[in-house]
């Protein structure tokens, strides 16, 4: 039997759970696999079969004490506060899942912690690589404690910064995009949602994972640009005092987002990952607009990106009329092949690949188990203990 495969990932928006449900189509089919999510009904109706476990959701849990609250945190740690309770159940469900399973890698996306808890529980781990100012103790205490990481992205788009000897034990699968659905030409997605077939069009989109578009600059750009179409998807941030224009489109949430992509003639979005790499498949000039997120994660993104002559990094959304029309000109210009070079068609199919390659190089040679399928009770733990020949002692240091 293979070595199980478990994914730890984060709920916070959709890009984790897609982002693992696409490499996990790609894994053998006799691979056991397991998830483990505060949310499992991001992965309802994946038609792969895998084991999900659910989580406690740890976000806004209350610290029971005052000075359990004011308890500093370590630094090479982020976020561990004291007397959580669901914080203890999480772990504890963790660890064991990968004991009863005899998980052969852990795959995290994302969380620092848990790539130390994984090497202090002796587990093999991989890490997903993410951009941002991440040389921290904790951050470079998980990729030391990982034996590699996942980085879902070309190597072109690495920041300049990220250590070499790290570097070194980083696996780049090319541009990962999770949109599976099949794009159509411009005409067509035009034809099907009424839009002017010859009108200059800017698609503005905003995922799950963020506050929302904002919408009041949005209105100052479609006066500086009257000629131009905005169309907005996804969740919008108001203010109150906005006007609306004829030239300003707010769909709102919609499920065929790939016909609104095709039929834009430039995209403005923020730097997600799957983001950056859905605009790069479609090959349309891109403005960047980085969200706030910890570490500076889509900051740093969109940074390399405009290094790269890939994007056009707007860091704050103009409040007049010659900086809208300033960077929509300069996205014009945009050679898109620098962006579409980002992408790799089989980027989910080398992740799984990696990942299987990596567990059964660990894995070869070692003696074959006899686990449980189901989570073991602490009687058939101690009885498992006692049956198992001691092969080497191991003395714990202070």
């Amino acid at each position: 039997m293979k070595k199980p495969i478990s994914f730890f990932v984060h709920h916070q928006g959709r890009g984790h759970a897609r982002r693992t449900m696409a490499i996990i189509r790609q894994f053998s089919p006799d691979r056991p696999v397991s998830v483990m999510t505060a949310d499992t009904s991001l992965f309802d109706g994946f038609e792969r079969e895998i084991e999900l476990i659910a989580l406690p959701d740890m976000i806004g849990a209350d610290v029971p004490t005052q000075a359990l609250f004011d308890q500093p945190t370590p630094s090479v740690m982020h976020c561990v506060p004291m007397g959580v309770v669901e914080m203890r159940q999480t772990m504890r469900r963790i660890l064991d899942h990968l004991d009863d399973r005899d998980a052969g890698l852990f795959v995290i996306d994302v969380s620092a912690e848990l790539a130390l808890l994984s090497r202090i529980a002796s587990v093999p781990a991989v890490k997903i690589r993410m951009h941002g100012d991440r040389n921290d103790p904790g951050h470079q205490g998980a990729y030391e404690a990982c034996v590699g990481m996942l980085a879902p992205f070309d190597e072109r788009l690495e920041q300049d910064d990220y250590p070499a000897h790290l570097r070194q034990k980083t696996f780049y699968t090319g541009g990962l995009c999770t949109t599976a659905a099949d794009m159509p030409g411009q005409a067509d997605a035009r034809r099907r949602l009424g839009l002017d077939p010859d009108r200059e069009v800017v698609l503005v989109l905003t995922g799950g994972g963020g506050s929302g578009t904002p919408y009041a600059p949005l209105t100052v750009a479609a006066r500086a640009a009257p000629n131009t179409l905005f169309v907005t998807i996804g969740p919008l941030h108001l203010e109150g005092h906005e006007t609306d224009f004829a030239n300003l489109i707010n769909a709102g949430w919609v499920d065929n987002v790939v016909d609104y992509l095709a039929a834009s003639d430039i995209v403005l979005a923020s730097a997600g990952d799957n983001t950056v790499h859905e605009i790069a498949m479609l090959k349309r000039p891109y403005i960047v607009a980085p969200e706030w997120r910890y570490f500076g994660e889509q900051t740093r993104k969109a940074e390399r990106l405009a290094e790269l002559r890939a994007a056009v990094n707007m860091a704050a959304w103009p409040g007049d009329f010659a900086g809208w029309q300033a960077v929509l000109e300069e996205a014009r210009g945009l050679d898109v092949s620098a962006l579409s070079e980002l992408y790799s068609a089989d980027a989910a199919q080398r992740a799984a690949t990696w990942l299987e390659e990596c567990v059964d190089r660990l894995w070869a040679g070692a003696p074959v188990a006899q686990r449980s399928s189901e989570p073991a009770s602490e009687e058939g733990a101690a009885k498992r203990l006692e049956a198992e020949p001691a092969r080497r002692a191991v003395e714990i240091q202070p």
